[in-house]
């Protein structure tokens, strides 16, 4: 459509919307109905990067497709985040795992995450949320819960691999390398800006395509479609929709430090090591 006014020229071409982004004929004719004339444009690259299950819908209809879109920034689908729901394969005792830990005192939700490391399984293992109750306006997150819960983690799973944010905790992360094994327990700093976005793009490319599950849980879902993206020099970085914002997302980001670690610890060979054997007398 074209809209003129004096010295303005307004020209906005939409490909027709909701097209089918895995269907490569379907996607061509959007690609080349919204170009129109642009006869400069590489359509087969477009088409490539609109197929690569690494580009969120969003940006696909956004950006390429010029169809505007609610919640355009939004890190997840939900959809396909739904889709890798999996309710028949619970996460048991003595299953190796990875965690991911985010916390925080006041402001901020405080989160464990567990990723199982022979599927990819995410799940909850605590979350310490503000209420927002008027009457608890000093309301700070319980570190001895948090210190119980991480104890009660490594005692009931075999982690092999745990990735925590330092600030706030990082005397505790200390103590906990020191407790459960250096060679588990590491600091992962999320305001290095490359090492997150890449790691947050690793999960997001595995719900697209379906290469992890996780349990239903309703706060970790809650915080996964909470989140949105902002672009940085380095990529796309996960983040709240506004600083301010009390649509909380400190889950999501274990989930992407669960995840990560669970890489770093199969990459380190650990999904080789045996279950230990118990033997009652």
């Amino acid at each position: 459509m074209e809209y003129g006014a004096a010295g303005i020229l307004y020209d906005c071409r939409e490909a027709e919307r909701d097209i089918d982004l895995k269907d490569e004929a379907a996607v061509r004719a959007g690609v080349i109905d919204a170009y129109g004339d642009s006869h400069w444009v590489d359509v087969d690259g477009i088409v490539a990067a609109i197929l690569d299950p690494r580009t969120a819908p969003a940006v696909a209809y956004r950006f390429y497709l010029n169809n505007i879109q609610e919640n355009a920034d939004g890190w997840l689908v939900k959809a396909e985040w739904d889709a890798c729901l999996d309710e028949d394969d619970p996460i048991r005792p003595g299953d190796q795992i990875a965690v991911g830990f985010d916390g925080s005192l006041r402001g901020d939700a405080t989160g464990l995450v567990g990723a199982r490391l022979r599927d990819g399984k995410l799940f909850v293992l605590g979350l310490w949320e503000n209420p927002r109750d008027p009457k608890r306006p000093d309301w700070e997150v319980d570190i001895l819960a948090v210190e119980a819960a991480v104890k009660r983690a490594f005692e009931t799973y075999r982690i092999a691999w745990f990735y925590g944010d330092p600030p706030y905790w990082q005397e505790a992360i200390g103590r906990w390398a020191i407790t459960y094994g250096d060679d588990r327990v590491f600091e992962y700093w999320t305001n290095k800006p490359m090492r997150m976005c890449e790691a947050t793009e690793r999960l997001h490319s595995a719900v697209v395509v379906g290469d992890v599950k996780h349990d239903g849980d309703p706060n970790l879902t809650r915080h996964c479609l909470n989140a949105v993206t902002r672009e940085v020099p380095q990529g796309l970085l996960m983040c709240k929709d506004s600083p301010r914002s009390k649509r909380k997302i400190d889950l999501a980001v274990c989930a992407v430090l669960a995840f990560e670690a669970r890489a770093d610890a199969i990459a380190d060979g650990r999904m080789q090591s045996k279950r230990r054997r118990v033997v009652g007398f």
